[in-house]
């Protein structure tokens, strides 16, 4: 088995220098504000927080490829680094503390690419969560002061807690009655949103979340965090890892529940 552990001490050096970009920026009364041709903003600390992890890339790690969620895609071959430098932006841009930078890296195996390595690191909420494949998955503010990441034992939809982001995507999706279901059945929701929820998967204090509408930046990370804490990151398909547009997550037990509910082969 390949071994991760440089990979993932980079990992942390492109998120401390991101975490200082990010935050120097935040709640800036200046701050400037674009929208996109999605309609979604993006902020300065965006591109600056991604072109710091490029630079930083680029140096370290020349023959590795690059996809980024503002500056696209750059290079060739099996080994992919992959970057959200602000998942949450909407909640930067309005002072919500409840944001991070999402870096991943993707290895292209028999199955296709997967995310081997990922680092979450939420500067507005002093924390951070990372894995590697084969090593584990683990939260604290450094590779040396860390604890280990176990997902929940809960078996019942009755008893799980359920996360999510919105009800529009479900609304658009056509899977609204089964979102409104499932909410009824489970034993909490809460719309924590972005990556939250499933690091709290990982963590153990959320049981299942799902969302209808992601780009590869947005779950490479997550998907790899949840999977080595001993859960399962799939798509709506129920197809593993992150490469669905959508996301169902869970503590493994209630996968299949979850996707009974949202999944995409519901009648």
């Amino acid at each position: 088995m390949p071994d991760y552990h440089d990979d993932l001490r980079l990992g942390h050096v492109l998120a401390d220098a991101a975490d200082a970009a990010t935050m120097d920026r935040f709640k800036a009364l200046d701050l400037k504000v674009e929208t996109k041709p999605d309609m979604t903003p993006v902020s300065e600390a965006d591109k600056a927080a991604e072109e710091l992890i490029r630079g930083h890339l680029q140096r370290a790690r020349p023959r590795d490829a690059v996809l980024g969620e503002e500056f696209g895609s750059e290079g060739a071959g099996p080994r992919r680094w992959v970057i959200d430098p602000i998942d949450g932006t909407k909640n930067y841009v309005r002072g919500v503390p409840v944001w991070a930078t999402l870096i991943a890296l993707m290895e292209r195996g028999e199955g296709g690419d997967r995310p081997v390595v990922g680092i979450v690191s939420a500067p507005a909420l002093n924390r951070r969560w990372w894995a590697a494949e084969g090593l584990g998955a683990f939260t604290g503010r450094s590779l040396t002061s860390a604890s280990r990441l176990q997902v929940s034992k809960v078996g019942r939809i009755q008893d799980a807690s359920f996360a999510y982001s919105s009800l529009t995507g479900w609304e658009e999706r056509g899977k609204l009655p089964g979102f409104l279901d499932l909410t009824r059945d489970c034993w909490r929701t809460r719309g924590y949103g972005d990556f939250w929820p499933y690091m709290m998967i990982a963590e153990g204090s959320v049981d299942i979340c799902a969302e209808p509408e992601l780009s590869l930046w947005d779950m490479a990370a997550c998907a790899v965090v949840v999977q080595e804490a001993g859960g399962r990151f799939s798509g709506l398909d129920g197809k593993p890892g992150p490469h669905s547009g959508n996301a169902a997550a869970s503590n493994g037990l209630l996968h299949e529940d979850l996707l009974s509910y949202v999944g995409d082969d519901r009648h």
